[in-house]
């Protein structure tokens, strides 16, 4: 069976793709399938790479991975029969593994590509990977499956160029303090906490340079940060794994880029220790949250646990997927491996194939 691994791409996430692409090659048996892969550079072309998952994930010098510029350039020919060709003539591919997180990868113009060229593929299909992507509409769509949820307000450049003062009287509304995000990242890049006021416009702005629309959060005090996976099963059911926990350490406020891939500032702990009954209603929302949007294959889903309940944060169609990625460490801690997980989402994907589902 010949599987593209799709990775890097033109997002903020675009190194974190890179690891995420080495761990499935490694993972994937020789003896079972044949591996191309294929790197989006950072300027959106596409060329074809060894599959060689220590050049992904190498860090020399402190660096992220990135994807190199082989010259071998591969173009993805939109007809029904899915043909991928590069110069070399490469066709006939299976199944297409996308390991990209962010825009341009994750939201769904990837997966309408795919479509087009019908080849199937990993993960979940073009309308819930373009709700999951947009935290606003995310959240519209989860409240409106009535999933708890926190207060958020939704900013645009054209809101925000027009009446700044009444987006900041829409942000007061929340009580500070504030979460400032752009609407389409991840791995908390451009995330701001805001404390007062005077700060706003400051974080308005930063997070701007990653998208031009936002979204910004009530905080939510002294919440434990809990995660859930969801993978569906050889029937296509989808089931919760075990939680896990986030606890930051250090000078880090909350969860950020840093505190994830820098500075190693962050203890998770899988499974996280819950109550019975609190872990149970975790893993309901989670698979409730999962359909409400329409996902497929697999999806982490983020939660905050309060006293007073748990709530419903975010939904990421695609989670990170080193070995030691949470998603695949939550699979391990219900059972399976990280081999099995990825023979199961290519076997889902090869079930499910293209069109109208």
């Amino acid at each position: 069976m010949r599987v593209l691994v799709l990775f890097g791409g033109r997002s903020s996430e675009h190194s974190i793709s890179c690891l995420s692409a080495g761990g499935v090659i490694r993972a994937l048996d020789p003896e079972r399938y044949d591996v191309m892969a294929v790197g989006v550079l950072p300027d959106g072309r596409w060329v074809r790479v060894p599959a060689n998952p220590d050049a992904m994930t190498s860090t020399a010098a402190g660096e992220l991975p990135t994807v190199i510029d082989t010259g071998e350039s591969v173009v993805l020919v939109p007809e029904p029969m899915g043909a991928v060709a590069t110069s070399g003539a490469i066709r006939d591919i299976d199944v297409v593994f996308p390991v990209l997180h962010g825009p341009w990868g994750e939201d769904g113009t990837l997966q309408g590509l795919l479509e087009m060229a019908g080849t199937p593929y990993v993960g979940s299909g073009v309308f819930a990977s373009s709700a999951a992507m947009d935290k606003g509409h995310m959240k519209a769509m989860l409240a409106g499956a009535g999933l708890p949820t926190g207060p958020c307000t939704v900013v645009t450049s054209a809101q925000w160029e027009s009446d700044p003062d009444e987006v900041r009287r829409r942000v007061a509304g929340l009580s500070y303090p504030v979460f400032v995000k752009p609407a389409r990242a991840g791995s908390s890049v451009g995330i701001s906490k805001v404390s007062a006021p005077d700060d706003l416009d400051g974080a308005i702005e930063r997070a701007q340079v990653w998208d031009p629309r936002l979204i910004v959060e009530a905080a939510i005090l002294g919440a434990r940060e809990i995660e859930c996976g969801v993978i569906v099963d050889e029937s296509g059911v989808p089931r919760a794994t075990r939680c896990a926990e986030i606890v930051v350490r250090g000078d880090h406020e909350f969860y950020d880029f840093d505190a994830k891939y820098i500075d190693d500032a962050a203890e998770l702990i899988v499974p996280a220790d819950l109550p019975l009954e609190v872990e149970e209603e975790i893993r309901r929302l989670a698979i409730a949250a999962f359909e409400a949007l329409g996902c497929e294959g697999l999806a982490r889903v983020d939660f905050f646990v309060v006293p007073e309940g748990v709530i419903v944060n975010e939904v990421n169609t695609m989670p990170g997927f080193t070995p030691i990625s949470l998603f695949p460490r939550m699979c391990a801690a219900s059972g399976m491996d990280y081999a099995q997980v990825i023979d199961l989402l290519i076997a889902d994907a090869l079930r499910r194939g293209t069109g109208l589902r």
